[in-house]
């Protein structure tokens, strides 16, 4: 077991299908001699599966040799899927173990070509692809469709890398391509409920009557929806079933009714529209500031910012619209403008670990320690997933 103040670093990032829901959560660890001890560490307990549930997690490797047997012993078939390296395939010992994985019942995923002269077992049949390695190389259409899927295609930088995977027959999807500022918006979001979301964060901030938030609310059908849909949901546990506008304010209390109004602003415009994979970003972001400013021994207050820095992070690629120019519209305060415009500051630094796959220099760097790193990994993505199936 890893000691607590040298918590192994994972890099996670999540995998959605075509429709852009979450499916699954993508685990890395860094390659090394000592890489099984940092398996053991990662899923010993049963904090990272139960964090994650309902979605499974896809653990990527060069190849089986860490899959010792306590590894294995604490990595369920059922919820962890092996995305293992075709060049492993080099290897008879390789193709032996993975055949044997496959056989007690782990999902595997072949990940690149398989290498000159060697043969991939029959029964390995889901293939992944790592579209940042071979930026450049075309992926034919339709030639994945022969084979059992899910197929897995990670490092999708954009959204003409999407359609090329998705037509080559890839069903699930990594990498950066819901923040592509080239991605256009849909052709029936005229954005008037992000507008009137605006207005009830202004009225908000200058502490406004609940008679003016239920006049603006009460005139947005979809945005009346989705946040009673919202309020009531699973992710945010409230006792009491709120069926009016009104009761949400009294129960909730403007701090939560704020948070819940950020958030909404990603969600999907039309009640038939496909999500939006913004809306489960930036909660990642809004939860994942809010527990690491909460760590750092920020009180209230402190942890709405930092909640308001991650969940308004995304806006620009939202609205195609320069940060500057959001946060001057906004009234934004001085620390969380600094932090979205110039990454600036405490917050700032937060802010660009949620954006990669931090070092330990990194963290170090931004008062940040790997465990309270990891901690805050589960907290935000336990609470992005929530936010996103409920939304």
């Amino acid at each position: 077991m890893a000691e607590q103040g040298h918590f192994p670093l994972v890099a996670i990032d999540p995998v959605a299908n075509a429709q852009n829901e979450w499916v699954a959560l993508s685990l890395r660890l860094a390659p090394g001699a000592d890489l099984a001890q940092r398996l053991q560490a990662v899923f010993a307990g049963a904090d990272l599966l139960t964090a994650i549930a309902p979605l499974d997690c896809l653990l990527h490797l060069e190849g089986p040799e860490a899959l010792t047997v306590p590894v294995l012993a604490l990595l369920p078939a059922n919820r962890v899927g092996l995305v293992i390296e075709a060049a492993a395939l080099a290897s008879n010992g390789a193709t032996r173990q993975l055949a044997e994985l496959h056989a007690i019942g782990y999902r595997i995923w072949l990940d690149g070509e398989v290498p000159e002269g060697a043969k991939a077992p029959p029964a390995l049949r889901s293939a992944a692809r790592d579209c940042r390695a071979q930026r450049d190389a075309a992926l034919p259409p339709g030639r994945l469709v022969a084979l059992f899927g899910p197929h897995l295609a990670h490092g999708v930088d954009g959204a003409r890398r999407f359609s090329e995977c998705e037509n080559a027959g890839f069903d699930w999807f990594s990498g950066d391509y819901p923040i592509d500022p080239d991605a256009a918006p849909s052709t029936d979001d005229d954005g008037s409920s992000r507008r009137r979301i605006l207005t009830l964060l202004g009225l908000l901030a200058r502490d406004a009557e609940s008679r003016e938030l239920e006049d603006q609310i009460k005139q947005d059908p979809a945005l009346a929806y989705h946040l009673l849909k919202l309020v009531n949901s699973a992710a945010f546990a409230v006792s009491t079933q709120i069926t009016s506008f009104s009761q949400a304010i009294t129960v909730l209390g403007r701090r939560q009714l704020q948070r819940w109004l950020q958030l909404l602003l990603y969600a999907r415009q039309q009640p038939d529209g496909l999500p939006n994979l913004l809306l489960p970003l930036a909660a990642r972001r809004a939860a994942q500031l809010e527990a690491l400013s909460r760590e750092a021994g920020g009180d209230r207050d402190a942890q709405d910012l930092a909640f308001m820095t991650g969940v308004f992070s995304l806006l620009d690629r939202l609205l195609h619209m320069p940060m500057a120019a959001i946060a001057a519209d906004l009234y934004l305060p001085d620390d969380v403008a600094g932090a979205l415009v110039n990454r600036r500051g405490q917050l700032g630094a937060w802010l660009r670990l949620t954006e990669t796959h931090p070092d330990e220099a990194m963290l170090e760097e931004a008062g940040v320690s790997p465990a309270a790193w990891w901690g805050s990994q589960l907290h935000a993505y336990h609470w992005a997933i929530q936010v996103g199936r409920n939304v």
